[in-house]
């Protein structure tokens, strides 16, 4: 075992005991028990520990190092950096939300979707701990500027108030816990919320990072963790514009074939207003998901050299969980015990449009996610860090580029479905677009509105929920259609250059095969993979 494998091991451990939700989902025991610590102390812990592992890292000389290990080394830097950005941010101090990438709202969503151990109530416990840390930690953001947004608090004050506290009874063993314990530290951190958060936040004209201390500099580093890339936000903003209008020739096109008619705003307002487009029920939308998914699983082996050892289980959320929760892939246990799961929001059925099923179901599933992932965890030779790092260009961008492969592979069932990939990809870009002129342009929450509305499909409820998304968890949404591009620029160089050499499965092959790794690796990795057929 190499000095940089050891490296990669240490940050793995590291992270993992940072993050003990992210064990019990893959089943790495010893964790169940626990909770992710706020406290200041315990940051700055991890912080100096997981620097000092980068430090070591790139003190290692390139040379004489395996392809392998110079991969690792890079991903160790990546990792590192990513986290000791989100510590220095002071996130945790103002991004306040209903949403599950918000510090709350995930372990409150975690603890209803985590696989049940007998040291479960021990984990719940510490939920009154963890609470009162954060709200410690809100108090000082207040004090230095760092004011959460007065709709979102607002949104998590509702979430608190909606949560039953039976859902988190998954034992009589949890009873007590949860009724002495659980409840009141809810209600006192709800209360925290509405007394001392809410009164201070900002409206939704300032609503983005640009409007508090150092927050240019705050977003610009997230956009470069985010995306991987040194692309600035202006930059983002602009491929956001260029991929908008590109998309309006294809809507078009399929909008004439299926509506019959070719204006760009009446194909938009079909597809939001169709009653007949909707769902009527939560099995519905559940058993259509699991048809996509099972249609996909048959037409893999043509595309792809390896497929996952276990087939993608396909559930509704569990009723607790917010309508605004978008649907979301669970990765499964690395021993193979409990598969990935893709979970699909079925809380309103009626808002819900059936073109969306069959994209969404690629892109979280199959050949989306659940390959992505599936096939990173059985790299068995890879360091456990490379086997399950969090790139988000990466991860996300191969799911947005899952979903038009699956429109090569002929999987969309009809043009209306086509238009839902369509839809998702008009929602990608326009991330980019909104979420750089919230915090970075001083756009209003209305007008990132506005520009959705007159530039998507979406609808309106739809709208609300992304741009709340975007002020809740700035910058995450940049990495999606960056990534996507990404590797459709990888693919169309390799295409050009191999000619009759080029075959889809082992450019795939090497897409996946190294694990999640930046956008700058992932083109290296593919120029060498060029020059080796």
């Amino acid at each position: 075992m190499s000095a940089v494998t050891d490296l990669a091991d240490n940050l793995f451990d590291l992270l993992i005991e940072r993050f003990p939700f992210a064990a019990s989902f893959m089943g790495i025991p010893g964790h169940d028990d626990r909770l992710t610590d706020f406290g200041t102390a315990a940051e700055q812990r991890f912080l100096a520990a997981v620097t000092a592992i980068a430090d070591q890292a790139r003190a290692v000389p390139d040379e004489g190092l395996s392809p392998s290990d110079r991969l690792t080394k890079r991903t160790i830097v990546h990792e590192a950096s990513g986290m000791a950005a989100q510590i220095e941010g002071r996130y945790v101090e103002f991004t306040v939300s209903n949403l599950m990438l918000t510090p709350v709202a995930g372990m409150l969503t975690s603890l209803l979707d985590v696989p049940l151990s007998e040291d479960f109530p021990r984990r719940l416990a510490a939920v009154p701990s963890v609470l009162e840390t954060i709200a410690q930690r809100q108090r000082a953001g207040l004090a230095d500027g760092l004011t959460p947004v007065a709709h979102l608090v607002q949104q998590a004050i509702d979430y608190l108030d909606q949560t039953s506290m039976d859902a988190f009874i998954r034992s009589e063993a949890c009873r007590v816990v949860v009724m002495e314990q659980v409840a009141p530290a809810i209600k006192a951190y709800r209360d925290f919320l509405a007394a001392e958060m809410l009164p201070r936040g900002r409206d939704t004209s300032n609503a983005g990072l640009c409007w508090l201390p150092g927050g240019d500099e705050r977003y610009a580093a997230l956009a470069r963790q985010h995306t991987t890339t040194a692309l600035t936000p202006d930059e983002l903003h602009q491929i956001g514009l260029d991929v908008i209008d590109g998309l309006a020739r294809e809507y078009v096109d399929l909008g004439t074939a299926v509506f019959g008619v070719g204006d760009l705003q009446e194909i938009f307002r079909r597809l939001r207003d169709d009653p007949s487009l909707r769902w009527s029920t939560a099995e519905e939308m559940v058993a259509a998901a699991e048809v996509a998914v099972h249609r996909a699983e048959a037409a893999a082996p043509a595309w792809f050299r390896r497929l996952p050892a276990t087939a993608c289980a396909v559930m509704p959320y569990p009723p607790s969980v917010p309508a605004s929760t978008p649907p979301a892939y669970r990765h499964g246990s690395l021993d193979g015990s409990r598969p990935g799961t893709y979970y699909v929001n079925t809380a309103v059925p009626e808002e819900s449009v059936r073109y969306k099923n069959e994209v969404t179901s690629f892109h979280e599933a199959v050949p989306g996610h659940h390959f992505e992932v599936t096939n990173a965890e059985s790299r068995t030779e890879l360091p456990m860090l490379r086997r399950t790092g969090s790139v988000t260009a990466y991860r996300e961008g191969w799911a947005l580029y899952s979903e038009r492969l699956a429109d090569e592979m002929g999987l969309y069932s009809d043009d209306l479905s086509r238009l839902g990939m369509l839809m998702m990809d008009s929602t990608r870009a326009g991330r980019l677009v909104a979420d750089t002129g919230l915090h970075a342009k001083g756009w209003s929450r209305q007008q990132a509105m506005d520009y959705l509305l007159a530039n998507t499909p979406m609808a309106p409820h739809h709208v609300v929920s992304e741009v709340d998304r975007y002020l809740a968890a700035p910058g995450q949404a940049l990495a999606y259609m960056v990534g996507r591009l990404e590797i459709q620029r990888l693919r169309r160089d390799a295409e050009a250059r191999l000619g009759s050499r080029f075959d889809i499965r082992d450019f795939h092959e090497a897409v996946l095969g190294e694990g999640p790794v930046p956008l700058s690796v992932l083109a290296e990795l593919i120029e060498e993979w060029v020059a080796s057929v």
